[in-house]
């Protein structure tokens, strides 16, 4: 059984995320926040968009390493440092998004924050996933 998507009867289909998933018996991985520096943890970039591509290959790479792959992320949650910034990039990060993740969309949330403990980190992804056995 793979993870099942959940919406109510009657609810419009979300965009860019979903309401709830099912997960599938597996392992349950937690992912700490990641930032978008590299593997060294140095920014290559004090921007948005960067910044979410590589915070996206850093979870990319330790569900991978974990035995997953993207499909088996449940559960996002972003913490954004520029609102503005954010909301002038969404063509951008989606683009990034369908690159890095497909058309696979976990339950999420955006929080916006006045500053994040790496600096100059503008986004902060934390996630969950449940590696099928």
């Amino acid at each position: 059984m793979t993870h099942q998507t959940i919406l109510p009867d009657g609810w419009p289909i979300p965009k860019g995320y979903s309401n709830g998933i099912l997960a599938a018996k597996g392992r349950t991985l937690f992912l700490a926040g990641q930032v978008g520096w590299t593997p060294e943890e140095k920014f290559a970039s004090d921007k948005l968009v960067p910044q979410f591509e590589q915070a996206l290959k850093n979870i990319k790479a330790i569900v991978e390493k974990a035995g997953g792959n993207v499909t088996d992320i449940c559960k996002m949650t972003c913490f954004c440092k520029d609102r503005n910034q954010y909301l002038e990039s969404r063509k951008e990060l989606g683009t990034i998004w369908k690159q890095i993740m497909g058309n696979h969309y976990p339950c999420m949330s955006m929080i916006f924050v006045v500053d994040l403990l790496d600096h100059p980190a503008l986004i902060e992804i934390e996630a969950m996933a449940v590696i099928p056995e």
